[in-house]
């Protein structure tokens, strides 16, 4: 696959410019269905860190769009680049995602990000900066709202879902996956359309909360694989 080069200069530590960039980068995501049809496959990708935070730990799954079946799953640790700096998470976590994505044996139709798609206070969270970046159709798969609200309350009801506004703007859902548990934010990132999200996300939800393509990432980058195999 083509290899993705370092898409950031080296950080100054000035956030303004990082904000920015943000804004220049989201001007540039199409928000409509730019993705293969049939999809043929999906990945999943999520960060964790290691060693106390000094190296940034990225998850990449490639699996088939209609089995759900492995084709490939790999991770990629570099050192950490910047602190932890509200609305600013992608510029820390996204040059491992990038370095996860070259290790695939082919980049995926679809990919599910660990994280906001436009659903952020610049409309460039981790999914839609991974997008912007890669020209790859990705979706925002989180797990908490980094802004908005819903304004109607939410069925406990597999698959019901309500819009996520941010003042007079939509930009993401809330979505319950699962009966009984936390509804999942999703929005789009880059190539796919606001009402095609939530039915994307909930094609690749099986028994769990997350979709298969984010809940095989977290575990892989959050090592809860390698804990249940010594366990085993």
């Amino acid at each position: 696959m083509t290899k993705v080069t370092s898409v950031f200069p080296d950080w100054d530590g000035s956030t303004a410019a990082l904000r920015a960039l943000q804004s220049e980068l989201a001007a540039q995501l199409v928000l409509r269905d730019k993705f293969a049809k049939p999809l043929r496959t999906v990945a999943g990708f999520d960060v964790g860190f290691e060693e106390g935070g000094t190296i940034t730990r990225a998850a990449a799954v490639l699996l088939d769009a209609n089995t759900l079946e492995v084709i490939a799953n790999e991770v990629a640790r570099l050192p950490t680049r910047m602190p932890y700096i509200p609305g600013l998470l992608s510029f820390r976590e996204l040059p491992a995602l990038l370095a996860a994505l070259e290790l695939l044996p082919q980049a995926p139709d679809l990919a599910f990000i660990d994280g906001h798609g436009i659903a952020h206070p610049r409309r460039l969270g981790i999914a839609a900066h991974f997008g912007v970046v890669t020209g790859l159709p990705s979706i925002g798969v989180a797990k908490k709202i980094l802004v908005g609200e819903s304004r109607t309350n939410l069925h406990d009801m597999r698959g019901a879902f309500t819009p996520l506004r941010h003042g007079a703007e939509q930009i993401g859902w809330i979505l319950r996956s699962k009966p009984g548990c936390l509804p999942l934010i999703i929005s789009p990132g880059h190539r796919v359309a606001m009402a095609s999200t939530p039915e994307l996300v909930m094609r690749y939800v099986t028994t769990y909360r997350l979709p298969e393509t984010t809940r095989l990432a977290d575990r892989l980058a959050s090592r809860r694989d390698r804990k249940a195999s010594a366990s085993s």
